[in-house]
């Protein structure tokens, strides 16, 4: 066993380091002047976080009309709508403004009048997303610092805008014009075929003064090259007849150049750049993406680690001089009792021990308690599974929707796990309504979430927002619950109650014991403000980049650090649970079974809380926004409070069960 988790420890960190990613399909390779698609995604905005379809605004379209990708799961879960696209590419191939189409944008802006499509998608910072060859489009900015060199100052990001607002006059401007900059490489084996190892774009706005007339001269083109649709009266160089020059930032702010309005009739042009880079291998590819230009350094994933150790460290010598010093000393003073007297004065003085007989009385609640454990330990596997898998390479972003899916899918099949850890807990605290807390842990917080994903998915729909989900993979959800899910927690269930109860150390009495006054640090208030804050300060650092992954378009892939903060997570919160609990006990509290569950979960109500702060910073009003942004991050808050619950409970039932042995020994 030790050696099959330093295999996959092994492996996660050699993904992280090397940034390898097993492939999620056969390389494509293409022969010279072959065609090589264009595809458009989702258009994006960190400022809205509500993703809308590429063609909801009046783009160029192709003739026949866009066509869908076949779309998995975990592709429609997270808003993806890839579809066809009017561009042509082939490859090696190089084009200089060819024109796509001529698109009327709407109205002009105005005082007291409702701007366009466009000017909404501009003014709220939207982003185009644009693949080719599976390649996402990384967005080629040149600063204006003024480097040495030419590449001193470049920096690559994510998609592309849809346009910017001028500093100048305050309107909106479109980038009609991109520049697709392609680099490939032959293959090895065959070097009359190649492979696209990176896809950046350079956009412009030009206003192309043009004429719908076509000249004789401009209709002379190759078969290669899409027709003109328009003479242009004002060309930049790049567009000028017979023209072999790509379109530069020096000719579009050439004087007397005018940028392109978002609104009214605009022209559509395009360049195609192919650069041959053959130190780029087909399995780096993603590496600029991944990584945005080295724009988070790994260093800074080891220092949160670091910070996270230091936290487990003090943790850990927090309860070597508390719990280990004091249990020795009240063993010894136990041992050296040798009258009723003695030992029942010593007795008051030292109270965990007066509550043996009650320590391990059922909770209230035990249905609930047991039916949150189930889940929470249901919740907890489908984690650990799916960032294994992850740090393992299987999850690459190259596969969308993948993690998605595997997160279902994984969550279903740990419906064993649920229902058996329900079924021996519920059995131990003596129930008897054993078909009522199954269904609980197989419908209550799958039920909860699935009533409020329609709510979000019909503000979606409102919106006409592509996280809007359709009718066909909302019935595919339901299969995986009722059809997988369900099942499988009744299948664990089953087994769970055919197993003995747990055993303790010491019997319950049938009379519980009078619980004195507690002290004010002792208050549920109070543990769980300290029991939840040491928790997500071991953690919070790498919850910043995750958030960024789902919230900001960042791609977030470096699952062998994320495997390392969860075990130091868990480590965390069991041992701020066990520290707790004890001195709960001490306070001859012996209702420590939900304490410790919320003690432990309460790392997520922290988890929220940073939630909204990160929600201040994309500058949303809307109220859809809000309805989507919360909700979403309610689910992660709720499953981490679940999983960490588990963790706490089972963490002071172990700690519990080892001291009262103990005491039992020594009698």
């Amino acid at each position: 066993m030790r050696s099959l988790f330093a295999l996959l420890f092994c492996s996660s960190l050699f993904a992280v380091s090397n940034g390898y990613i097993l492939p999620g399909a056969n390389p494509q390779s293409f022969s010279e002047n072959e065609k090589v698609k264009l595809k458009v995604n989702k258009m994006t905005s960190t400022k809205t976080l509500m993703p809308l379809d590429y063609y909801f605004l009046p783009f160029c379209a192709p003739d026949e009309g866009p066509s869908m990708d076949n779309e998995n799961l975990g592709e429609f879960l997270a808003g993806d709508r890839i579809e066809s696209s009017p561009y042509q590419l082939y490859m090696k191939k190089e084009m200089y403004c060819e024109q796509v189409c001529i698109n009327n944008l709407g109205r002009g802006e105005q005082k007291n009048v409702q701007p366009n499509r466009v000017i909404k998608a501009i003014r709220k910072q939207y982003h185009n997303n644009w693949i080719v060859d599976n390649l996402p489009s990384a967005h080629k900015v040149e600063a204006e610092s003024g480097g040495e060199t030419p590449d001193s100052d470049t920096r690559y990001w994510h998609g592309f805008p849809l346009g910017f607002v001028s500093d100048s006059d305050k309107k909106a401007y479109i980038h009609n014009h991109v520049n697709l900059e392609i680099m490939y490489h032959p293959v090895e084996h065959d070097t009359s075929t190649f492979r696209v190892v990176r896809f950046t774009v350079e956009p412009f706005s030009i206003m192309h003064d043009c004429d719908l007339s076509i000249s004789e001269a401009d209709k002379i083109k190759s078969e290669a090259m899409m027709p003109k649709l328009a003479t242009i009266k004002n060309p930049i160089a790049s567009c000028a007849l017979n023209s072999q020059e790509h379109t530069s930032f020096e000719m579009v702010t050439a004087p007397g150049r005018l940028l392109q309005p978002a609104s009214g009739k605009v022209l559509f042009t395009y360049d195609v750049k192919w650069i041959e880079n053959p130190d780029l291998p087909w399995a780096s590819r993603w590496d600029i993406y991944l990584s945005m230009d080295d724009a988070i350094p790994a260093k800074i994933h080891w220092m949160s680690i670091a910070n996270s150790l230091v936290i487990v460290l003090v943790l850990s010598a927090m309860i070597g001089a508390i719990l280990v010093r004091n249990l020795r000393r009240d063993i010894t003073r136990y041992n050296k009792l040798s009258t009723d007297e003695e030992k029942a004065e010593d007795l008051e003085e030292y109270g965990w021990k007066l509550v043996h007989a009650d320590v391990f009385r059922p909770p209230s609640n035990p249905l609930w308690l047991s039916a949150a454990c189930g889940t929470g330990a249901q919740i907890l596997c489908m984690s650990f599974l799916t960032i294994i898998f992850s740090a393992m390479g299987f999850m690459s972003p190259a596969r969308r929707g993948h993690l998605l899916v595997a997160e279902l899918v994984f969550f279903a099949m740990m419906g064993t796990v649920g229902g058996y850890v329900t079924a021996r807990m519920y059995k131990t605290f003596k129930g008897k309504s054993w078909q009522q807390a199954t269904l609980a842990t197989a419908v209550a917080f799958p039920g909860l979430v699935f009533g409020v994903f329609l709510i979000m998915n019909i503000v979606a729909l409102s919106q006409k927002s592509s996280d809007a989900v359709p009718p066909l993979m909302i019935i595919v959800l339901l299969v995986l619950w009722f059809g997988l899910s369900t099942p499988l927690v009744f299948l664990g269930a089953y087994f769970g109650y055919r197993q003995e109860v747990l055993d303790f150390p010491v019997n319950t009495s049938s009379i519980p014991r009078q619980i004195p006054d507690q002290p004010w640090f002792m208050g549920i208030p109070f543990t769980l403000a300290i029991g939840g804050i040491l928790p997500f300060g071991s953690c919070f650092v790498e919850l910043y980049y995750m958030m960024s992954s789902v919230w900001m378009d960042y791609y977030y892939y470096v699952f062998g650090f994320l495997l390392m903060v969860f075990l130091i997570l868990l480590v965390t919160c069991a041992e701020i649970t066990i520290l707790f609990t004890y001195f709960q006990l001490c306070s001859e509290d012996y209702h420590w079974w939900w304490r410790s569950f919320m003690n432990a979960g309460s790392t997520a109500i922290y988890v929220f809380l940073y939630s909204i702060y990160c929600f201040k910073q994309s500058e949303a009003s809307s109220l859809a926004t809000y309805v989507l942004y919360f909700g979403y991050m309610g689910f992660a808050s709720l499953a981490l409070f679940l999983a960490m619950g588990f963790v706490g409970v089972s963490s002071s039932l172990y700690f519990n069960k080892i001291l009262f042995r103990s005491m039992k020994q020594m009698k």
